[in-house]
């Protein structure tokens, strides 16, 4: 990963347009080409940001990331205060607590609960950006991308619609779609879902397992 600390002018063109004056920034260079500024507010969201594939050209003090949808990030680099190059250790991320890591199984083990018709096509299936948890087809054999967690929230959602956004140039996936599954799904994550066009599932952990419903029923 490359940091640099820079007082620099940042510019955006793609779905929008967007401009940041000249300021003191960091700059954030991922090993897989993923770059972002950042302020010194607003927790971990950068300022702006290009996710991989890019295609980054410097040139006199000038970086544009492109990207083949059209983005371009401009930044223009008017003071360098620090430039650090480290090496990360090759993680696989996050590991899943045991509650979801089992809900996982047991849906991949009973695709049927995701829906009528729902057939498992591989569990972890792979993406640019990381392992999609479940990959099946519905009834009509369209793809279906599945996120499980055992609590949705928007950062699952925004972590959906990355993998999609590449199984979507899979030649092999049919009609690929995206199902957030989990015991408890945030309302803004519901609604960033239904924005995205993701489905969502709330289920029952207790009943996956053949136990009785851990909420109970009217009937």
């Amino acid at each position: 990963m490359r940091l640099i600390i820079a007082r620099c002018v940042v510019h955006y063109t793609g779905r929008l347009s967007a401009h940041l004056p000249e300021g003191l920034r960091l700059i954030m260079v991922k090993a897989d080409g993923c770059v972002s500024v950042h302020s010194d507010v607003g927790a971990y969201k950068p300022l702006n940001w290009m996710n991989a594939p890019n295609n980054i050209t410097v040139s006199d003090d000038v970086w544009e990331i492109s990207n083949p949808k059209g983005e371009l990030l401009r930044i223009e680099l008017k003071e360098i205060v620090s430039d650090a190059d480290f090496e990360f250790d090759r993680h696989p991320g996050l590991q899943k607590d045991g509650v979801e890591a089992h809900l996982q199984e047991l849906l991949a083990d009973s695709p049927q609960a995701l829906g009528e018709g729902f057939k498992l096509i591989r569990r972890e299936h792979p993406t640019q950006v990381g392992p999609v948890d479940l990959l099946c087809t519905d009834a009509q054999g369209n793809s279906v991308a599945v996120e499980v967690k055992r609590r949705g929230e928007i950062d699952s959602v925004e972590q959906l619609s990355r993998y999609l956004e590449f199984m979507k140039d899979d030649p092999q996936l049919k009609s690929v779609r995206g199902m957030l599954v989990a015991q408890e799904i945030r309302p803004q994550a519901k609604e960033l879902a239904k924005k995205r066009g993701i489905d969502w599932l709330i289920v029952d952990y207790d009943e996956l397992r053949g136990m009785e419903p851990s909420k109970p029923r009217l009937f």
